[in-house]
């Protein structure tokens, strides 16, 4: 049975966001977010062990070591819950690409390398498991999609802020994302349905390199 049982109107700006901390924070509140981020965290495992269509409320308490009463203390439904696990799912993504902008070395290579590496984790597997369900199902498929137009807007203004040097070319910075994201992306899915040829990642990710590094402005 899937997580998502039935959606209410509230949209994404109306939850209360679980990893946000007032301005001083009691032990309470620390508690609870800590409670919640098992839960998330649970819930995250459970998709990726049992894929979307079998995570239960009962399943997602169990693997964060909580009673599933605890559970719908922090999370009323399923849907409040999916909701905060694709949050997260999409603040990791987020964070991942402040610390490739923070590198002292940042080079195509080791962007390339970075971004790769990501998309290998648990988290993209989860993601692209949602992902999936969202096709065929509506209700996680409304919390699913306004949440993507959300993170891609952040993606790029992000991306913007950690790479100036791109710039002076907007439209080929443009088109490096687009690259990057496609082919590291798409080699990502196949792996996960094991039809990528492990002997091809290296060259893949090496003409990708070349092609990103043709699109670079000229250092001043």
């Amino acid at each position: 049975m899937a997580i998502v049982r039935k959606l209410h109107q509230a949209t994404l700006s109306e939850l209360p966001a679980a990893g946000v901390a007032p301005a001083s924070p009691t032990q309470q509140w620390l508690k609870s977010a800590q409670t919640k981020k098992r839960l998330i965290e649970g819930a995250i495992r459970c998709i990726v062990k049992f894929g979307y269509s079998r995570t239960t409320t009962s399943r997602v308490a169990a693997e964060a070591g909580l009673s599933r009463g605890a559970m719908l203390h922090h999370f009323e439904n399923g849907e409040a819950l999916m909701r905060a696990v694709i949050a997260e799912l999409n603040d990791k993504r987020l964070r991942a690409i402040r610390r490739t902008g923070d590198m002292d070395s940042r080079g195509v290579h080791e962007v390339v390398r970075t971004y790769w590496d990501q998309l290998s984790s648990s988290s993209f597997t989860a993601f692209h498991e949602l992902s999936i369900a969202a096709r065929t199902d509506q209700g996680l498929a409304q919390i699913l999609e306004p949440a993507q137009a959300e993170f891609r807007e952040r993606r790029y203004a992000l991306s913007i802020e950690a790479f100036p040097e791109w710039q002076k070319n907007r439209a080929n910075f443009d088109l490096a994302l687009a690259l990057s994201q496609q082919t590291i992306e798409g080699m990502a899915i196949n792996r996960l349905v094991h039809v990528l040829d492990e002997a091809m990642v290296e060259p893949l990710l090496t003409n990708l390199e070349r092609q990103i590094q043709e699109l670079k402005p000229p250092a001043d």
